[in-house]
């Protein structure tokens, strides 16, 4: 199979030629002339290698959820087992067509992990995409990558794979599993469109259809199909069960777990700014940039020159290296004025009415859902998850909601965001295997007025 690569990129990305190129004065991620490119030098991101599977062909199928590619996978971690089967599974490394949030076909990358562990429940082996949380920006933070390399260390880029842990306890259930690397994250040819609910919504359910088209599988048409995802990821599987009625009507879900899900990203921001994750801002600026030319016409006459940089050197981060130079901005430090964005966006009908458009709890889901959220939680601050389970309640939505009541850990440094993914990942995942056997489930959004 052929290979096409873009040009190779060192720290700066290149895409933003067509996106952030009035913005920062450093372009960020590659051209439509480079995906033309045949040769198979792999791209550069921040002193990683990525491989030229990432970079997707000029043609794309025509079907959501088209297989483009596929290649086998090492996992990083991984063990021979006694019947010389690889735990927890054998990967492979996949790039299928979807369609992004201005309807246009997309190539996307991810893997699909058929696990050694037996299915022991009713029917089929059930299938579970899983929505990774904030990973970073850069190609090399794709959450693919991360399965065949758990920690990335150079001298430009940190990266954990922290959701790996529970992909893994997933593959021990016996459900296989499949994991999206989101619109641009991984594949080379443009930008990873952060906490974009239509992108990310699609890309999760096209990964169903995806790993249903891989061939030498053990799911079945008839396997259910479960959602998993905390942070960007809780975001991205909850806007999953949103669409999937007149996105997807042939993904019918079992369940779906949206932990600390970035449901009001005008609150989000506002959480986010001045936090050890503001560096997130960036990333969300940029993706934003990218697909809606009234928020770069406010970005480019707003964002001052360290505005300008921070856009640039974030588009290639990862959620470590971002945390070390970034860690406790303020947004208000990048614009002419002094204001913070989130205040700049209020004031721009335009760029204000596409954070609207991101507004996760205006459809009912599909299927039973569990919401969490940390009653702690500063980051993706605990009352916007909780008004998702409740605007879902109100639409007739069959809702667990779970508030995790956890003392205060630290304001702003990520603990109060990440304790609960911890503590909750048991729960979450025992919630999630019921509803693969087909265990019914009730809802306790009667419960509502007196939960935190």
């Amino acid at each position: 199979m052929s290979r096409y690569r873009s040009r190779p990129r060192s720290t700066s990305h290149r895409l933003a030629a067509a996106t952030l190129a009035t913005v920062a004065c450093v372009c960020v991620g590659a051209t439509t002339a480079d995906a033309t490119a045949t040769d198979t030098e792999p791209v550069v991101s921040r002193g990683v290698s990525v491989p030229a599977f990432y970079t997707p062909p000029t043609q794309l199928p025509a079907s959501n959820g088209a297989l483009i590619r596929q290649e086998p996978l090492p996992l990083g971690l991984s063990l021979p087992g006694l019947d010389g089967r690889p735990l927890p599974g054998t990967a492979t490394r996949l790039m299928y067509k979807s369609t992004d949030s201005n309807g246009q076909a997309v190539a996307v990358t991810g893997a699909y992990i058929e696990p050694s562990a037996k299915w022991k429940g009713d029917g089929p082996r059930p299938l579970v995409a899983v929505a990774s949380g904030t990973m970073g920006q850069g190609d090399q933070c794709a959450p693919s990558f991360a399965l065949q390399h758990p920690l990335t260390v150079s001298g430009q880029t940190l990266s954990l794979a922290y959701d790996n842990l529970a992909i893994y306890r997933l593959l021990a259930t016996g459900a296989a599993v499949v994991v999206t690397d989101y619109v641009g994250l991984g594949a080379t040819d443009r930008l990873h469109t952060y906490v974009n609910r239509l992108d990310e919504g699609h890309a999760v359910l096209d990964a169903v259809r995806a790993a249903r088209a891989l061939p030498g599988t053990s799911i079945a048409s008839g396997s259910r199909v479960g959602l998993y995802g905390y942070s960007e990821g809780g975001g991205a599987s909850a806007a999953a069960a949103e669409l999937q009625p007149t996105y997807a009507p042939d993904v019918h879900l079992a369940g779906t777990y949206a932990g600390a899900p970035p449901a009001d990203l005008t609150a989000v921001m506002k959480g986010i700014d001045g936090s050890a994750l503001a560096a997130a801002l960036g990333w969300a600026i940029n993706g934003f940039v990218q697909a809606y030319p009234g928020m770069r016409d406010v970005a480019e006459a707003t964002l001052n020159d360290a505005g300008r940089k921070a856009l640039a050197d974030t588009s290639t981060m990862c959620v470590g290296e971002a945390v070390i130079h970034y860690g406790f901005a303020r947004s208000s430090s990048w614009t002419t004025s002094g204001k913070s964005v989130a205040e700049i966006i209020a004031a721009e009908p335009s760029a204000q009415a596409v954070l609207d458009e991101q507004r996760i709890g205006t459809l009912k889901p599909a299927g039973p859902v569990r919401v969490v959220t940390g009653v702690q939680d500063d980051i993706v601050p605990h009352a916007q998850a909780r008004q998702l389970a409740v605007d879902w309640c109100r639409k007739g939505g069959a809702v667990t909601y779970e508030a995790v009541d956890l003392p205060n850990l630290g304001n702003r440094i990520l603990t109060n965001h990440l304790a609960p993914l911890i503590t909750d990942q048991g729960a979450a995942i025992s919630w999630l295997t019921d509803r693969l056997e087909g265990k019914p489930t009730t809802s306790n959004c009667w419960t509502m007025p007196f939960q935190r």
